[in-house]
């Protein structure tokens, strides 16, 4: 049973999207301004309040001091965290004495050594994405694929390459942002098919 995340959503009119399309996971980038999808921690309390509470909501963070997404996680604003800096090992052994909340560390993907980090990380779930990161683009899965955790696969994924990229690289979940937009905002119908795609593969496995 693949899971599937949209991440990257701003506002009122992007939960509708989700509400209407239900995946499992939404993702918001929180009080990291070099990222055109920043929101900040009370645009994400506000915009979490219209979530369908099966949904569930992950505060993506970049380098932040641990006291934050530890508080919107003991808070109830988001339910996940996702960490998509540089946090090492000491990082997450912080946050951890901060926090219960599961957590997911990205990867970048571009050598095998980069997949041997990924399966050091004592994070709940790691986050697979490529070498550049955030670009929009796929990596190499056959990288991957040996793999022997469970999994977000992010980069490059769309609609359309959705059924092929489970297929092939056998992920736990998969993650969405750029792929489920038009002219740079979330498109509910994209955002749709994404999530319809996702849950054929349930049915068929």
């Amino acid at each position: 049973m693949t899971r599937i995340k949209i991440c990257g959503l701003m506002t009122e009119e992007d939960i509708r999207s989700i509400n209407e399309a239900r995946p499992d996971y939404c993702g918001f980038i929180v009080e990291y301004p070099k990222s055109r999808r920043n929101v900040s921690k009370d645009q994400v309390e506000r915009l979490v309040r219209l979530l369908e509470p099966e949904i569930l909501p992950v505060g993506v963070f970049v380098n932040a001091p641990p006291f934050l997404p530890a508080k919107m996680a003991n808070e109830g604003t988001i339910r996940a965290i996702q960490l998509h800096g540089q946090e090492d090992a000491f990082y997450l052994q912080r946050l951890r004495k901060l926090t219960d909340a599961p957590v997911i560390q990205a990867f970048s993907i571009a050598t095998e050594k980069d997949v041997e980090a990924a399966q050091r990380s004592e994070a709940d779930w790691v986050l697979l994405d490529h070498g550049s990161g955030g670009t929009g683009e796929s990596f190499d899965w056959n990288l991957i694929k040996n793999m022997e955790r469970p999994f977000f696969l992010a980069g490059g994924l769309t609609p359309e390459n959705l059924v092929r990229a489970v297929h092939t690289a056998k992920p736990w979940a998969v993650d969405l942002s750029s792929g489920v937009e038009k002219n740079g905002r979330k498109d509910a119908q994209k955002i749709r098919a994404a999530v319809e795609a996702v849950r054929k593969i349930k049915g068929k496995e």
